[in-house]
């Protein structure tokens, strides 16, 4: 009998099981199995509270957007490849007009996993209207980031907002630092 076919595991397997493990665990906490639009609306509500208390300037930041998409949970993980997933809600003048789910893959010297939130204020209608229309919409560079973290402070200067679409991101924790949105991908879903 030959054993040169005999299962090993090997670097790239045990990265694909780690990932795939990580993946499933990120599912859990964001609430994959349960779908249902009051659990993300209720998480949207407790977002914008949040951030609502922890950084006051974000109030008039929602007064002026003509949208927001909230995601309440995201949970990022990686070791060496790495990926993110989330679920929030669009809201035009405080109200859920549709479901969206969020995806970031990355790939460089990376470990460990981290749990945050983000806001993206959309300035214009225009900048809302191509977020909806798209099948697929990514964050890129021209998005402004109002503040990072709970270390930094709301900016709202003139530059700032003359940005279409603002990000707020905030209550991180976990141990992969300095949160981005960069190469964020946003579907619409039903819940």
């Amino acid at each position: 009998m030959d054993n040169t076919a005999s299962p090993r595991l090997t670097r790239r397997g045990f990265t694909l099981t780690a990932l795939a493990a990580m993946g499933a665990t990120a599912a859990c906490g964001n609430g994959v199995g349960s779908n249902r639009a009051a659990k993300i609306d209720a998480r949207v509500d407790a977002t914008l509270n949040k951030m609502y208390t922890l950084y006051p300037n974000t109030v008039t930041l929602a007064e002026k957007s003509t949208g927001m998409l909230v995601m309440p949970l995201m949970t990022e993980g990686g070791f060496v490849l790495g990926g993110g997933y989330g679920r929030g809600a669009l809201r035009v003048n405080g109200v859920t007009v549709d479901y969206y789910s969020a995806v970031k893959g990355t790939a460089g010297l990376q470990i460990g996993a981290q749990q945050y939130a983000h806001v993206l204020f959309f300035m214009t209608e225009d900048a809302l209207a191509e977020f909806r229309r798209s099948s697929g919409w990514a964050a890129g560079a021209d998005m402004a980031y109002v503040f990072r973290d709970e270390g930094d402070s709301v900016s709202t200067d003139t530059n700032t907002l003359r940005s279409p679409i603002l990000a707020a991101v905030f209550g991180q924790a976990g141990l992969l630092v300095g949160a981005t949105l960069k190469g964020m991908k946003y579907t619409r879903i039903i819940p």
